[in-house]
């Protein structure tokens, strides 16, 4: 089985222009050509509390070669941001559907910026005037709960940052949540994170670029052991299943 096994470059936390905080030029034919070009097989799309872009990025990548999973960036009752991942969108629009029943606030272009539904023709679908880049009303172990009751993946965002991350915002890893990994920022390698987290020695790290902006979005990237890029094979991987894994 582990002659079968082959490593694929993985960016499993970008941003479309639906982020209020992501350029206008990450619509969804664009952010795939970006990612073709910085030799990635598997992207993860995870806006800010919605993944209506997530299925127009799909269709821009199809017969491309480049694998496309659904996911959200989903910002807790506590602030704190929560990479959310499925194997298909049906399971990304019921966590869509909790999320914007939770969300207050309706969005203010000139403080946050444009929220854009764009298609794979390049054409704006329309523009979404909920409050993205605000904190829902669900707490960790709640929204913990409910993704894996739809069988998606939990990520801790961005541990090392001083701000929206598990670390930060509540100085612990919280006993009732259970992370299937934790992410690093494109500004620490996983080795010195290593080092840096001693007692999170039992947890998969991952790194990303977080890109909102198409240069960024080769700036990091998780090298994974698998047979091929897909949701299935990226969780074998974190468990460490027959072979696969994260290369370190």
């Amino acid at each position: 089985m582990a002659d079968m096994l082959r490593v694929f470059r993985c960016n499993l936390h970008t941003h479309t222009c639906l982020s209020p905080c992501g350029d206008l030029d990450m619509y969804p034919s664009a952010l795939v050509r970006a990612c073709l070009a910085s030799h990635l097989d598997l992207v993860a799309v995870t806006d800010h509390n919605s993944g209506e872009n997530v299925g127009y990025v799909q269709e821009a990548a199809r017969n491309t070669g480049l694998v496309v999973i659904p996911g959200m960036e989903v910002t807790s009752l506590e602030e704190v941001h929560l990479l959310t991942l499925f194997e298909d969108t049906l399971a990304l629009e019921e966590l869509q559907g909790l999320v914007y029943r939770n969300l207050p606030g309706l969005n203010d272009e000139d403080v946050f910026g444009v929220q854009a539904v764009v298609n794979a023709q390049d054409e704006v679908e329309g523009l979404n005037e909920r409050l993205l880049i605000g904190a829902t009303g669900l707490g960790l172990e709640e929204l913990e709960q409910r993704v894996h009751a739809l069988g998606g993946l939990v990520f801790a965002a961005h541990i090392d940052r001083p701000s929206f991350s598990v670390l930060s915002q509540l100085g612990f890893m919280p006993p009732g949540v259970k992370f299937d990994a934790l992410e690093i920022s494109s500004r620490l390698e996983i080795r010195e994170a290593r080092r840096r987290y001693p007692e999170l020695a039992s947890y998969p790290f991952v790194t990303s670029s977080d890109a909102h902006y198409l240069q960024d979005l080769g700036s990091a990237c998780t090298r994974i052991r698998m047979r091929e890029p897909s949701f299935q094979e990226l969780r074998m991987a974190l468990a460490r299943r027959e072979g696969r894994g994260i290369m370190e």
